[in-house]
């Protein structure tokens, strides 16, 4: 099947859409990539766990119509990553918060995000 794939990709690069020729390009330049889950032990085939990693943000952009300032969209995209990176490490997100505002407060520095260790 890779070698099926990677003639299809070939083919596509001269197609006569411009787009479809450089997507097919693009994704050839990558292909050894996509076969990474053969050859590698824990390496999913799919993305799903990136995709579910992702939802709470698609879902809150849904919900609240996006951004409407620069400095809105940097909050939104800098609270999310450390919901999220609190959440994956299981690690309680609103002791999180409460002690980076107090520290922010009290001109300490901010606690870690990454884990101890």
């Amino acid at each position: 099947m890779r070698w099926a794939v990677l003639d299809w990709l070939g083919e596509g690069t001269s197609c006569a859409d411009s787009k479809t020729a450089t997507f097919c390009a693009n994704l050839l330049a990558l292909e050894p990539a996509l076969w990474t889950f053969l050859y590698e032990e824990g390496v999913e085939p799919t993305n799903n766990h990136g995709e579910r990693v992702l939802r709470t943000g698609v879902l809150w952009r849904k919900n609240s119509f996006g951004c409407h300032s620069a400095e809105g969209c940097r909050f939104v995209e800098r609270i999310l990553t450390v919901v999220q990176t609190l959440r994956l490490q299981k690690r309680p997100v609103l002791d999180y918060l409460a002690e980076a505002v107090s520290a922010h407060r009290y001109g300490f520095p901010s606690p870690k995000l990454l884990p101890e260790g």
